[in-house]
């Protein structure tokens, strides 16, 4: 099974990038990326979101190696109320579960930047 660095390392060959330049595009020191390939550490959370948008792969992917069924956006609200509860619950989020769609949500708003970026 590979690991996530590996996956990373195989996208940054796809590409057709160096991996300073991987490095140079998405603010990663190369000590940074050494230490994901001896399992040292390995991408934060918000690292990990930035590395999927940049190669245009899904965070179950990069994350776990499996390929995941494509979701279109749809434009409409999936939340109501201040407390961001779905609506077709009836009981409160679990602070996990929160934290998931808090990721989920910045992860969505900063591919939609990206696009229209790309776009202008």
């Amino acid at each position: 099974m590979q690991s996530i660095y590996e996956r990373i390392e195989t996208l940054i060959k796809r590409q057709g990038i160096t991996k300073k330049h991987f490095c140079e595009q998405l603010s990663i020191s190369t000590g940074n990326l050494g230490d994901w390939k001896r399992g040292k550490s390995t991408p934060g959370t918000h690292k990990l979101i930035e590395i999927a948008a940049f190669f245009h792969v899904s965070l179950d992917w990069l994350i776990l190696g499996k390929q995941t069924e494509t979701v279109k956006e749809s434009g409409e609200d999936y939340f109501f109320g201040q407390i961001r509860q779905l609506n077709c619950q009836t009981d409160e989020l679990l602070p996990k579960e929160k934290e998931f769609i808090k990721e989920y949500i910045e992860f969505t708003e900063y591919r939609k930047r990206k696009e229209m970026d790309e776009n202008s």
